[in-house]
């Protein structure tokens, strides 16, 4: 029974790290097709988001089994209630990166006011915080959940440039103000990507020790 159980776990941690290969992949496609004005990439990522959903609910199936055959307590109960709150989080990135995506299709008429160089950078350190937080879970790593959290300032400071560069640009330039502020819509769900990678990181602390800080991003 111990070895079915501990199979069962070994499925999980596998499942969680195709599903932030998932959402990896969708941030770093999302991005591509922005810079690129690739309005066909851009379909296609959102098309992906389908997928992404589908593999949440296969790790929510899975985890259930696990909580409803095996009946764990303590800490491995506390691990796979992480798990599922985590996969929340990762489904979340993917539809961030949809509604990335979708405002690069509404974009693509015309070239951009500003070339793109602190929105790049926000999509790589985003795609590392997904990639560390679910690597950190997986290895019950509790020193590198704590190094993603840190690192969401990195990402938080990249979108207060990009939106103070544009709001300037709003200032001199309101002809075209309506892209200016979808740029900002598109730096912020980066940010947001950002929040919920940090957010994966909290779950891993917790199932590691049992303390969690109180808040969850929407």
């Amino acid at each position: 029974m111990r070895t079915r159980y501990e199979n069962q776990l070994a499925q999980l941690n596998e499942a969680l790290i195709e599903m932030g290969k998932m959402v990896e992949k969708a941030i770093e496609d999302a991005i591509k097709a922005m810079v690129d004005q690739d309005v066909e990439l851009a379909k296609s990522t959102i098309e992906y988001d389908e997928e992404v959903d589908n593999m949440e609910k296969e790790i929510e199936s899975l985890c259930l089994k696990l909580i409803l055959q095996q009946q764990p307590v303590a800490r491995d109960l506390r691990l796979i209630s992480c798990a599922l709150k985590m996969i929340t989080d990762l489904e979340r990135i993917g539809d961030h990166a949809e509604d990335i995506s979708e405002l690069t299709i509404l974009l693509a008429g015309e070239a951009y006011v500003k070339e793109l160089e602190h929105i790049p950078q926000m999509a790589e350190e985003a795609c590392k915080m997904v990639n560390q937080s679910v690597e950190a879970f997986v290895k019950m790593d509790l020193e590198l959940a704590r190094a993603v959290m840190k690192y969401d300032d990195k990402v938080d400071d990249l979108f207060d440039s990009v939106r103070n560069e544009l709001v300037e640009y709003i200032k001199t330039n309101s002809e075209r103000s309506d892209q200016a502020v979808d740029l900002i819509m598109i730096a912020k769900y980066f940010e947001r990507i950002g929040d919920h990678a940090k957010n994966v990181a909290e779950w891993v602390e917790f199932s590691l020790t049992g303390s969690h800080k109180d808040h969850m991003i929407i």
